[in-house]
């Protein structure tokens, strides 16, 4: 549910090992595949996955489809509470229970909405490390072969079971999978990796290597880690090693090491690393999208914070900031590359 790159790489590695997918995506997205066949690009060489089935909209896949085994969701967390409407209306107009969900999605807080419609016992967190974009509709490519996905250990219910046999699955269609007992930290974890170096880039208009160029917005990129830090430590979430990133032993020199040490870190592991590519808080917002994910990233910080008692001005300034240019698009221009007006915004 929601054929982006993440969905198509997932359920696109899947059918390649014998899976039977069903795709709900876009009018669009679905022409282009029922056409053409779905084409991932690898280390391999490049794949034409064909008899696919591409579905319009969550009730097209529900009317022409089999009972499914499991839903895989990557939609914006923004959506998900219209993608779950939408699927509770499908499943009582054909009276078949929903699967088990599985949310693939960045941020903090999918796996309570998708619960308000199937229950915490039918939900599996997960995430997954594998850097992936699509240069056209219908193709998908695999930026670095690192095929990591963890998969948060169900506490009862049925999705326990289903969890084991899709980590199989998983596993046999080439994923590196990892289970967590620690599900919540798994998923603030990839918070703390999806958040650094997105929404300063959105509201500034830069590219990573230009905004980490700039020491004082560095400086503000280290100071929203240790705040949301400080939050998981009150709210007792331990950072887990996800991926190849070993954040339990990174997180206690995020708080106490010098920054100009990590400064040069961060540099070299995000301002190169993306290689000029967009993150995904500026991509929304350049495309006039009026949503973003950021209330489920520096926001899902402060709304914590909140709640445990732990200030978080930092991570409360870039998320207000950026609502407010999705809200007034022509603000856009005050705030390109104006670097000094956002760090004496965000000054703790």
């Amino acid at each position: 549910i929601g054929a982006g790159a993440i969905g198509s790489l997932v359920g696109g590695k899947l059918a390649l090992a014998g899976e039977t997918v069903t795709f709900a995506g876009r009018p669009a997205f679905a022409a282009i595949v029922q056409q053409r066949g779905l084409q991932l690009e690898d280390e391999a060489g490049i794949h034409r996955i064909e008899d696919l089935c591409a579905a319009t909209s969550i009730a097209d896949a529900f009317a022409h489809s089999a009972p499914f085994d499991i839903a895989v969701m990557t939609v914006k967390s923004y959506d998900t509470l219209a993608a779950m409407s939408e699927c509770a209306a499908v499943a009582a107009t054909h009276n078949r229970a929903l699967p088990i969900f599985l949310s693939l999605q960045n941020g903090v807080g999918n796996e309570s909405m998708i619960a308000q419609t199937v229950g915490e016992n039918r939900v599996i967190a997960g995430t997954i490390t594998t850097p992936v974009s699509s240069p056209a509709l219908g193709t998908i490519r695999v930026d670095r072969p690192q095929y990591g996905l963890g998969l948060g250990e169900p506490m009862r219910g049925g999705a326990i079971e289903r969890c084991d046999e899709f980590a199989v699955a998983l596993e046999r269609a080439g994923f590196a999978v990892t289970r967590y007992a620690d599900a919540q930290g798994m998923k603030w974890t990839k918070l703390l990796m999806n958040m650094v170096g997105n929404a300063t880039c959105a509201i500034l208009s830069a590219p990573p290597e230009e905004v980490f160029a700039q020491d004082e917005i560095v400086d503000l990129e280290i100071e929203a880690w240790r705040e949301a830090l400080r939050v998981m430590a009150q709210a007792d979430i331990t950072p887990q090693n996800v991926g190849s990133y070993p954040f339990r032993v990174l997180a206690p020199g995020i708080r106490v090491a010098p920054k100009s040490l990590l400064r040069a870190i961060l540099r070299r592991q995000i301002g190169g690393a993306r290689g000029g590519k967009m993150p995904s808080l500026y991509l929304d917002l350049a495309s006039g999208k009026e949503k973003s994910e950021v209330p489920w990233l520096n926001g899902a910080v402060v709304d914590l914070g909140r709640e445990v008692g732990v200030a978080a001005p930092v991570n409360a300034c870039l998320t207000d900031t950026l609502l407010g240019l999705v809200a007034n698009p022509a603000r856009r221009a005050v705030w390109a590359e104006n670097y000094t007006r956002l760090a004496a915004c965000a000054a703790p």
